[in-house]
């Protein structure tokens, strides 16, 4: 990449910083049992605690508290990220129905890239036998890049299977 991006110096070259995990649960208002099931999953997914995420204010449409938990989050750096994004790109986006690769157009101009993932079962660690209710998750991958062809150029490096 220092000869592509015509980087002077080693640290230029991009990263990976963090890889964030979110799950928004809307029905959790109703059934509190479902946050405390995909908090479970998260982790077995993460290898790390989530943090349970809250309504940051009212919203009367979506019958929605401030305060009231919506969701759960985990963040995820150095050995356990990079055991993540392994296990995400071998394993787990090959077993997603009719996989062709990610979308190249999910990186949000700064080298930044998000996939949502319809379904929590594509992972090895969650038995779909005993999930009570599919629901998808977001996953967030911040690289120190500066352009999101510096941030696509690292991902391809590190195995992300872009569509051609």
């Amino acid at each position: 990449m220092m000869k592509e991006f015509g980087y002077k110096n080693p640290h230029q070259v991009p990263r990976l910083e963090k890889i964030t995990l979110n799950v928004g649960l809307g029905e959790a208002l109703q059934n509190i049992k479902a946050l405390d099931a995909a908090a479970a999953e998260v982790m077995a997914i993460a290898g790390q605690k989530p943090v349970i995420t809250r309504g940051k204010k009212a919203i009367a449409n979506f019958k929605l508290r401030e305060g009231a938990a919506i969701g759960c989050a985990v963040t995820l750096r150095r050995e356990k990220m990079y055991e993540f994004l392994d296990r995400l790109i071998h394993v787990a986006l090959p077993r997603v129905r009719d996989f062709k690769g990610v979308s190249d157009r999910a990186f949000d101009g700064r080298g930044n890239y998000s996939l949502g993932l319809r379904e929590q079962i594509i992972f090895p660690e969650i038995q779909a036998d005993k999930v009570e209710k599919v629901h998808g998750l977001t996953v967030s991958i911040v690289t120190t890049a500066e352009t999101d062809r510096e941030g696509k150029a690292l991902l391809e490096r590190l195995g992300m299977p872009f569509v051609r």
